[in-house]
């Protein structure tokens, strides 16, 4: 396995959840640029650390959206560790995911899924199967997800670009593939798209148990392109922690273009977004606060982003 910043990786072998013979340090790479491509985009190399990303001053002006997103995970000391490219690589949190003792189609298939019938109040809504429950846990993310990256890899058999929305799975009937990579695959950059259209009216929103080192019950990510006339252009929303992946719905989204911002619009696309949304008893609560978080978090783009505007703290 390679490993940059271990953030995840350490804790889940010394949990005994994951096993490897043999760790590549791709430290030295050089996969630690954070670039401006020639059509106005970013470049993310995979090895520079979360910290660096949300501080970069091309992401403070550009992607505001994406250093919400990163500033709003873990602890300071884990973003100064944490790598881009481990990021979208991170396991669930699902606490039967992590206990040895419960069976999990994801740690071991088709041993069965202890989530189901079990606690779920941080379990999937949306896109879940009767093998996994789990969800996604990175705020980093379903930002990417909204600002519509790519995901740069290579292998001996050569180099590919994987859309972000192609990048993680559902977990259908193999919940223990969280992503299209193959094993020998390195991620070598994020490419982000020009976004500046989006830069001046966009949020991340994340609801929680406790305000700091908590993972998402609900987040979303949103962008919105507003024309001087005060409407809508186009629309970028995301959601986190309600599926086993960053979930997005173009259709949704599409029904605010053209249109001015409306709370009546908004109840109409967080209603689009949900379609199909089950709970499993625990976590029943996600499906209205999803609908609510969803249309505060387009009220709050619409006012304006809230800059981060503070200091790195090492």
């Amino acid at each position: 396995r390679f490993i940059a910043g271990g953030t995840n990786l350490l804790d889940l072998m010394k949990e005994g959840v994951m096993e490897s013979r043999r760790l590549v340090d791709i430290n030295r790479l050089p996969l630690d640029k954070i670039e401006e491509d020639k059509d106005g985009g970013l470049r993310l190399g995979a090895t520079a650390r979360n910290a660096d990303t949300a501080y970069h001053p091309l992401v403070r002006e550009r992607y505001p959206l994406l250093g919400a997103a990163i500033l709003a995970g873990a602890s300071p000391q884990l973003r100064n560790m944490a790598s881009n490219g481990g990021n979208l690589l991170q396991r669930t949190r699902c606490y039967y995911f992590y206990d040895l003792a419960t069976p999990c189609n994801k740690r071991e298939p088709n041993t069965g899924c202890a989530a189901i019938g079990g606690i779920t109040r941080q379990h999937a809504i949306l896109g879940a199967s009767e093998q996994c429950i789990a969800t996604h846990p990175s705020d980093m993310c379903v930002a990417l997800a909204a600002l519509e990256a790519t995901v740069h890899v290579e292998s001996v058999r050569g180099k590919r670009a994987i859309p972000f929305a192609e990048f993680h799975r559902l977990p259908g009937d193999a919940p223990q593939y969280d992503n299209v990579l193959e094993a020998d695959e390195l991620i070598t950059h994020i490419a982000l798209p020009d976004a500046r259209r989006y830069a001046r009216h966009s949020a991340y929103l994340k609801i929680r148990e406790r305000l700091s080192y908590a993972f998402a019950l609900v987040s979303v990510a949103a962008a919105l392109d507003i024309g001087s006339d005060g409407v809508i252009r186009s629309a970028r929303i995301a959601l986190g922690g309600v599926a086993h992946k960053p979930w997005r719905k173009p259709e949704a989204e599409a029904l605010l273009e053209g249109a001015r911002p409306d709370a009546d619009r908004f109840r109409q696309v967080a209603d689009a977004l949900l379609d199909g949304a089950r709970g499993q008893g625990h976590n029943d609560f996600k499906i209205r606060l999803a609908r609510n978080t969803i249309v505060r978090a387009l009220e709050t783009a619409v006012q304006g982003t809230v800059t981060n505007t503070g200091e790195r703290h090492d």
